[in-house]
């Protein structure tokens, strides 16, 4: 993708299920687990770069040692900085001649030697990328039941709702985040099933003593996560660890956010992407399974894995974004999909082109939209296939061996154009200097497109804001003095913001937006612009339940075709002396491509939740008002 969005987040999560000495005698180490969660995170390093962090948790260790171990950082190489450190101790203790190898050592003296682990990557849509908002978060206690860590990918459209909800309570949370107010939700409900638990065992005549391992063993995870998620309006994917030994992960009922797990008799492993876990567990595609939407995969103390429903699941809405460009193209199903995105745009493009083969060259932006290109590439060459069958037939033997030769060797020209060189860094600070370097970010092929003859057609895999095309791609796409430039999205029109997990919230950043503004005043029709500001006004009070999305008035009155001829003229440099055209995939060749993730509503603006609606709203009045501030 040429424009960098941020995507909410990577999980992480190993559950060892026998004792250390197991690991060490099986694979030679007791850092098996330690070790598998290095891996997980670091093949999620895609999904995260903003910061990283994660836990140990051990479940066997006399009162007065410290159980729950945590590291987080936000360092240029979060994890690798996370995982020195974790590895510090060890060689620490190496050098003064300990025996680090030791199972029975480690687990009494290193703290990240245990049973339960948790890792989490992030990119941030909250707040700075201050270390506070870094996961795992942590809520602790005395009691081993009551402590709780959570880490999740997800975003809740109505925290300020839920933050209520938490001050009604009596509570005085220390942040006003969706991250906090999931951690006290989930941890108030935590309190509670201890308490009730605990009233039970105390008038059965229990001791306090034999009241706490009766806890751990029957606290109900199920109902409480019942409980806490009842309200949540967003997606979500959470995981959690209890200070005793218990685990989850739960999905919200849309399955927006993603989730998978495999286990056997060794151990269990959640991750946010599936081919992650063939990879690190070596296992087969059909033993890696998808956490359904709405349920919580529990893993009990005892080693005991259910899969039981939290929320009544609705009609799947996972995020198609996940399809297109964040999650890993070596899964099955995503590269399948990804290809066929590419190969349902084939026939556009060939109108586009007006089936000029001669001279076209056909190439992709850098580097996820590769897949994408294939398929454009397997589409394009099915037609030629069927056009030299019609030729030779037309020729009906009557053709010398050149005109068949002419025909037969007809080819789509495939090139490499762009090549992605460097990464803008962020020790840049003012804007003259960063635009300067972001127009060198690409570089290009030379001498592969013929001057003023060649159309040149690059596909990418969405185009969002359009910064990187106007200051980098089409300038340096433009030195080759290519006839015309077709920029070809394998996503369709990014239209309204997302709240469930990317980093897409405000209106005025989508070039989709700016270019139907900009036709409405070219076409005397800012009316329309003042009837939807005063629209959604006039609902900003209404609960999300009863509000409208009537941003899509904005659309209405034009084409698609009309709002990307339009979107090519702004994002044209003025120095450009190529053509430029803009062509965007289709809703419904997106959903042909991807039917099982059916979640559009950035291109479409129908929100799988009430929240949507309000977020949506809330960015309208945002962009006329003049306001940079989040809408949700």
């Amino acid at each position: 993708m040429s424009d960098q969005i941020k995507h909410e987040c990577g999980i992480a999560l190993i559950r060892l299920l026998k004792p250390l000495s197991y690991y060490k005698e099986k694979y030679g180490t007791w850092r098996y687990g330690l070790n598998k969660l290095y891996l997980l995170m670091e093949k999620q390093h895609n999904r995260g770069q903003d910061g990283a962090g994660m836990v140990c948790v051990k479940d066997h260790l006399d009162p007065g040692s410290s159980y729950i171990n945590r590291i987080r950082s936000i360092k240029q190489n979060p994890i690798l900085d996370v995982f020195d450190k974790v590895n510090r101790p060890l060689k620490k203790a190496a050098r003064k001649g300990m025996d680090v190898e030791n199972c029975d050592w480690a687990y009494q003296n290193y703290p990240f030697a245990g049973e339960l682990y948790l890792g989490h990557l992030r990119y941030g849509t909250f707040g700075k990328n201050s270390i506070d908002f870094v996961h795992p978060v942590m809520r602790q206690n005395n009691w081993k039941s009551r402590n709780l860590v959570l880490a999740g990918n997800f975003n809740l459209t109505n925290t300020d709702e839920l933050f209520k909800v938490l001050i009604d309570l009596g509570q005085h949370p220390k942040a006003y985040t969706d991250t906090v107010t999931a951690l006290e939700k989930v941890g108030h409900f935590l309190d509670e099933e201890n308490q009730l638990l605990f009233r039970k065992y105390k008038n059965e005549g229990y001791s306090n003593d034999d009241i706490s391992p009766l806890i751990e063993e029957n606290l109900d995870i199920q109902n409480i996560l019942e409980r806490a998620t009842k309200d949540w309006d967003g997606g979500y994917a959470m995981a959690g660890l209890i200070g005793h030994g218990d685990a989850f992960l739960v999905r919200d009922p849309l399955g927006i956010r993603p989730a998978f797990y495999y286990h056997d008799d060794e151990i269990v492993v959640i991750a946010s992407e599936r081919p992650v876990i063939q990879t690190v567990m070596n296992v087969s595609w059909e033993k890696v399974k998808e956490v359904a939407p709405g349920d919580a995969l529990i893993i009990k103390k005892n080693g005991y894995v259910s899969r039981q429903m939290i929320r009544a699941p609705h009609k799947r809405s996972s995020c198609s974004f996940e399809r297109i460009y964040f999650s890993r193209g070596s899964d099955r199903d995503i590269y399948r999909e990804r290809k066929e995105l590419g190969r349902l745009l084939s026939s556009t493009i060939l109108e586009t082109i007006d089936y000029d083969f001669e001279n076209t060259v056909f190439s992709y932006i850098p580097n996820t939209s590769e897949t994408a290109f294939y398929g454009m590439i397997e589409g394009i060459r099915e037609y030629l296939t069927d056009w030299k069958i019609e030729k030779l037939k037309e020729g009906n033997g009557s053709m010398t061996d050149d005109d068949i030769k002419r025909i037969i060797s007809l080819e789509p020209k495939v090139e490499k154009i762009a090549i992605k060189d460097v990464k803008l860094r962020t020790f840049i600070a003012d804007d003259a200097s960063r635009d300067d370097l972001v127009a060198h970010v690409y570089d290009v092929t030379y001498g592969v497109v013929r001057n003023k003859v060649d159309t040149l057609v690059v596909i990418d895999d969405s185009i969002v804001r359009g910064t990187t095309l106007k200051n980098s791609i089409l300038r340096i796409l433009d030195r080759l003095h290519p006839k015309k430039i077709i920029v070809v999205s394998s996503a369709p029109q990014i239209r309204y913001p997302d709240c469930y997990g990317i980093d897409m919230a405000r209106l005025d950043k989508f070039i989709a937006f700016n270019a139907a503004i900009e036709l409405l005043k070219d076409k005397g029709k800012e009316d329309v612009i003042e009837k939807v500001y005063r629209k959604c006004k006039e609902q900003e009070n209404l609960s999300k339940e009863e509000m409208v999305n009537y941003v899509r008035e904005i659309y209405r009155a034009f084409t698609p075709e009309e709002i990307s001829t339009k979107i090519a003229e702004l994002l044209k440099p003025d120095e450009c002396e190529s053509e430029v055209e803009i062509v965007y995939q289709s809703i419904e060749n997106l959903h042909k491509a991807c039917p099982n993730d059916t979640g559009d509503w950035y291109f479409t603006g129908n929100y799988p939740t009430p929240g949507g609606n309000r977020v949506v709203n809330s960015s309208f009045i945002n962009y006329i008002e003049g306001k940079d501030e989040r809408a949700y």
